[in-house]
């Protein structure tokens, strides 16, 4: 139970600390911006392509538009997550200033609280943009009918966080690596970039080579069925992600133990 109280008196006070930064706002307005964008793009595709949005509308389907908003999102965010956590450790551990928490929780309780602070701002964050998103849904879909708005934003909001989570923890490990921030920041792009270039190798290969399997180790294959109808679909890409999340966190912790905090 100590434990327990540690990260929530962590999580507590960061997250306040968060919330009245301005960065969050920025954070906001950036990815409202880049929503926007996708959606304006996607929709003018659409009528050139000579879709009809309104009969995609099904009850237990998503208009096309904001299922490529989705799947546009998943390349974006962990940039954009990048940028909201970079410096949760490095930001304390340059200058040391987090010896005043490890000397009163334990590095476990801090990292746990630093992680679910960036977690919180996150889930807050999507949700306004997705509620945005799905207003805009039912104004242009008029077949999209409220109970298929209510039921389809839950999944993609949850499809969303469960792919974040694990970028999330993916900058606490960067972030965890070095003192200064730029350099996590850094590092943090270069590993996104790193997991993409497998992704896209794995694709490549396929049928040629071994290195067709290198795809099962970057986070993003997995998100193809992240808004699959089908349970065990969904659960088997949620399953990798929860993996990911929890080698990421556990490599942030090994490092912080071993270092001279």
């Amino acid at each position: 139970m100590d434990g327990l109280k540690e990260i929530a008196v962590v999580w507590s006070a960061e997250t306040l600390r968060a919330v009245r930064s301005a960065r969050t706002l920025v954070l906001l307005g950036l990815y409202s911006m880049f929503s926007l964008v996708v959606l304006l793009i996607a929709t003018l595709v659409a009528r050139n392509a000579r879709l009809d949005m309104e009969g995609m509308a099904a009850l237990e389907q998503l208009p096309q538009d904001v299922a490529w908003i989705f799947k546009i999102t998943l390349w974006f965010l962990p940039v954009y997550v990048a940028l909201m956590g970079f410096d949760q450790i490095s930001g304390e551990v340059g200058p040391r200033s987090i010896r005043y928490l490890t000397v009163r929780a334990r590095v476990s309780s801090v990292l746990l609280g630093k992680f679910l602070v960036q977690a919180s701002l996150l889930v807050g964050l999507v949700f306004v943009i997705d509620v945005g998103l799905f207003i805009y849904a039912r104004f242009a879909h008029p077949n999209f009918v409220f109970s298929a708005l209510v039921l389809n934003l839950l999944k993609v909001w949850l499809a969303t966080l469960v792919f974040a989570l694990a970028y999330v923890a993916l900058t606490s490990l960067c972030s965890s690596l070095f003192r200064t921030s730029g350099l996590s920041l850094v590092f943090n792009f270069v590993m996104v970039l790193t997991f993409l270039v497998m992704e896209l190798a794995g694709w490549y290969f396929e049928g040629k080579s071994f290195l067709t399997y290198i795809r099962y180790l970057a986070p993003s294959y997995y998100s193809t069925n992240l808004l699959s109808t089908v349970p065990s679909e969904f659960g088997l890409s949620a399953l990798a992600y929860a993996c990911f999340t929890v080698v990421f966190l556990g490599g942030s912790y090994a490092v912080l133990r071993a270092r001279d905090l």
